[in-house]
Formats: C-alpha cells, sequence, structure tokens
C-alpha cells in the first residue's frame, strides 16, 4: 500500500483550523457500518482522533448503521442536521458479485448524498481483496495508513475551503 501523494501536514492543517471560532461550532456526524468489527474499530478511532485535533471532540456525533449498504441513506438523512459527515465502512471481495455491489453502491450513494445536499461527505469506506488490506488502512498500531483520519480531515477541510 502506497500512500504516494497524500499530504504530510494534515494534523497541523486541522489544529490550525480549531483555532478559528467559527470553526468550532461545527457539527459533525460520523457514520460508521458495523461489519468487520476490529477494521471499523480502528476507522472510528482515527476519525476520533482527527475530531480531537480539530477541537470538534464535543461536537462530533456517532452513530453506527447494519452495514457499508446502508451509509448512503443515513448520511442523506444526517446531511440537514450536520456541517458534514464521515461515512466510515469497509466492503471485503469474497467470492461473488455482492462486493461490487456494495462498493458501487456505498460510493454513488454517498457522492449523490454530498453533491445533492452541498454537505462535505467523508469518504473512509475501504474496498479491499482481503481482511489484511482493511487492517493495514484501519489505523491500527501497525497499520500503514489511517483512513478514518483521512475521512474526518477531508470533510472539515472541506466545511473550512467552502466558508
Amino acid at each position: 500500500m502506497s500512500k504516494h501523494g497524500a499530504p504530510t501536514n494534515v494534523a497541523e492543517e486541522l489544529k490550525a483550523l480549531a483555532a478559528g471560532d467559527a470553526f468550532s461550532q461545527l457539527k459533525v456526524a460520523i457514520l460508521a457500518a458495523s461489519w468487520h468489527e476490529v477494521i471499523m474499530n480502528g476507522l472510528i478511532d482515527g476519525a476520533q482522533r482527527a475530531a480531537k485535533d480539530a477541537g470538534l471532540e464535543a461536537s462530533t456525533t456517532l452513530i453506527r448503521v447494519p452495514g457499508t449498504f446502508e451509509l448512503p441513506v443515513a448520511a442523506a438523512t444526517l446531511a440537514g442536521d450536520y456541517d458534514a459527515v464521515i461515512a466510515l465502512g469497509v466492503v471485503i471481495r469474497g467470492g461473488t458479485p455482492h462486493f461490487d455491489y456494495v462498493c458501487l453502491a456505498a460510493t454513488n450513494g454517498l457522492t449523490n448524498v454530498s453533491v445533492d445536499t452541498k454537505t462535505p461527505i467523508g469518504f473512509g469506506v475501504l474496498t479491499c481483496d482481503t481482511e489484511q488490506q482493511g487492517l493495514d488502512r484501519a489505523g491500527l498500531e501497525n497499520s500503514s495508513e489511517d483512513k478514518g483520519y483521512e475521512a474526518y480531515s477531508a470533510a472539515v477541510m472541506t466545511v473550512a475551503a467552502l466558508a
């Protein structure tokens, strides 16, 4: 897995944004699927670390849904009440086309929610061929990436950029 091209100063940017008064008033929802508990816990922890770095820990709400397929409808429902929604999920390829359908539905659905509601959606949906790929991206102790942190950061930084 490569982090080639990834920004290196995201935590510093979040902390700088946290210093602004308007930014501290943001309401953010972390919307997380329930499948693959270890990976999901890592993604949630990463998003919550980003909330803390952004000074938004107190105004960030965690909401759980059954699976990744349910993320778009939940995000659409929450978009009117929150300044940003962070969608976290993981889909691991199996032996049927289920993987393709769920990944496509989640990606298209979350994109549509963001564009239609003009609410930034942090896309933290891992689409993996193996469980190990998910573990590598989940922000766990031995992970090479922290996609929960990245998804939260991207959404709130987009709110700030559009303000």
